[in-house]
């Protein structure tokens, strides 16, 4: 069995904080991100960021290529260390997202068709890279997740209200499942 991390949900604290920067890429981080690309794909999801597994840096792994339960595709994960938006689109779109941290909930979120982004990968080398569609969300997600921001935080206070009493409900009942 590969060794992962146990994902934080929703309400942990730790997922409202603001992950500070990584100031050194070494063994360390390079196993945090080997071992967060494990757990994102044991969880089968197509992003994690180091707040949701409990660790407070700038790291996020990202694989939008393979969809879960889709063996075809080969795993194409990217990890980005300090990755910040250094452009993005005009143009908007709606994609229906979810959230490890939230388990079996999801909303349609507006965001950025497009954008581009600045981060370090594992090797300490500058890359930049641009995303759209689902590859693009999924990217600035994770990086809502290293500061504190949360999915629902894009949605009405109506729609996340309603989605939070559909999510406690379902933790209710799942605790008192033996």
């Amino acid at each position: 069995m590969t060794d992962i991390y146990q994902i934080l949900v929703h309400p942990d604290p730790i997922l409202r904080e603001t992950a500070p920067e990584i100031d050194k890429i070494n063994d360390g981080i390079r196993a945090q991100a080997q071992k967060m690309t494990d757990t994102m794909y044991a969880a089968e999801g197509i992003g994690l960021a180091a707040p949701q597994v409990g660790i407070l840096n700038r790291l996020i792994v990202v694989d939008t290529a393979r969809r879960a339960r889709d063996e075809k595709t080969a795993p194409n994960p990217i990890a980005m260390i300090n990755p910040r938006i250094v452009w993005s689109s005009e143009e908007l779109w709606t994609c229906m997202e979810g959230c490890l941290s939230i388990p079996l909930q999801y909303a349609d979120v507006e965001r950025p068709r497009i954008v581009r982004v600045k981060y370090w990968d594992v090797q300490n080398q500058a890359q930049e890279i641009e995303v759209q569609g689902l590859a693009s969300s999924c990217v600035q997600h994770e990086i809502d997740h290293l500061n504190g921001v949360l999915f629902i935080d894009h949605l009405s206070r109506l729609k996340r209200t309603n989605l939070l009493k559909k999510y406690d409900r379902q933790q209710k009942e799942k605790h008192n499942v033996l």
